[in-house]
């Protein structure tokens, strides 16, 4: 059974206590937060409650712990739980620059612990097959486009839309392609005059596919959509309720009475997908707590959390610029 604690108990805090509570290889030890809401958690799973989670680094046997804090406060807390020796799964981003990842990073290697970062949408049984339709169904892709709007989030207190949601789909698009892009480009800007970006569009250069994330937190409704354009065919995903569909391109390479080449489509086959739907966040967990059990490296490793920070910041820095900025 693997020790299980959360610090911090915002909106994703308070899931990562559900689920460990609910997880068969986990034994929910502890939660640190210092409002009231980490208290009511604490005894709502029957865990030990801290306000100061270096008092409950002091004072609990843990084996993994979740970080859950704001963004600002990720190496700060990173780095105590990695002195005390403790295993970590941090939210993403996984810091608030390069800098402080690689500092993270470095004091990980150092001690030797798991470190994995939570790029969740990885986990969702859609991607993965989505992912398995590009290496077979699909063919090159050329084009991947994502959109991930809503409406502003309260809680966010100092993060803009692009180190908030796009670094999903910047990490979702270096794994679906397998590779890091050359050149980013950027626009952006704030239109709800709160002193941060809110809306912004990156284009990612992938060799010869081009990679295009709409994020924005002006959209009265959620919208969480992937497609994928191949040689050989295109997919719709939805993040959210898992759906994904798959076109197979039916075409016939062919030559006029003239001698011109010319390419006859006719109707795209559809391929049925069968996605079984789970919670991405108990699948995320639980490859987490495996790792821990086992020492294996994390299918999200903490490179993995810098290079999405990276090519985010890089946006920002062309946003910022009005002009593409190449990836060294």
């Amino acid at each position: 059974m693997i020790k299980t604690a959360v610090i911090g108990t915002g909106n994703m805090g308070k899931n990562h206590a559900r689920v460990y509570s609910e997880l068969t290889g986990s034994s929910l030890v502890a939660i640190a937060e210092s409002s009231k809401v980490g208290e009511e958690l604490a005894k709502r799973y029957n865990c030990n409650y801290y306000a100061d989670y270096t008092d409950m680094l002091d004072s609990e046997d843990i084996d993994a712990i979740s970080i859950c804090v704001p963004t600002s406060l990720h190496k700060t807390v990173a780095l105590d739980c990695i002195g005390h020796g403790k295993n970590i799964l941090i939210e993403k981003p996984i810091a608030t620059t390069v800098k402080e990842a690689d500092e993270i990073l470095e004091a990980a290697e150092k001690k030797k612990i798991i470190l994995t970062v939570g790029h969740i949408e990885r986990f969702n049984p859609a991607v993965k097959r989505l992912k398995e339709a590009m290496e077979k169904e699909l063919g090159t892709p050329t084009s991947i486009i994502a959109r991930r709007v809503g409406v502003f989030p309260p809680q966010i207190k100092h993060a803009n839309v692009i180190l908030d949601l796009a670094v999903h789909d910047i990490d979702i698009f270096n794994y679906l392609i397998g590779t890091t892009p050359e050149e980013v480009f950027a626009k952006a800007g704030d239109a709800l005059k709160s002193g941060r970006e809110d809306h912004a569009t990156i284009l990612l250069r992938y060799g010869e596919a081009v990679c295009v994330v709409q994020v924005n937190w002006l959209t009265p409704v959620k919208v969480r959509e992937l497609s994928v354009t191949g040689a050989s065919g295109y997919a719709e995903l939805n993040y959210i309720t898992q759906e994904l569909r798959i076109f197979k391109s039916n075409y016939e390479r062919k030559y006029d009475s003239f001698g011109e080449f010319m390419l006859k489509f006719g109707m795209p086959n559809e391929i049925l997908t069968n996605v079984s739907k789970v919670e991405p966040l108990k699948v995320e967990l639980t490859h987490f707590l495996d790792c821990v059990k086992n020492k294996k490296e994390p299918r999200v490793t903490g490179a993995d959390g810098r290079l999405a920070l990276l090519i985010a910041t890089k946006a920002i820095e062309s946003f910022h610029n009005g002009t593409p900025v190449k990836l060294e």
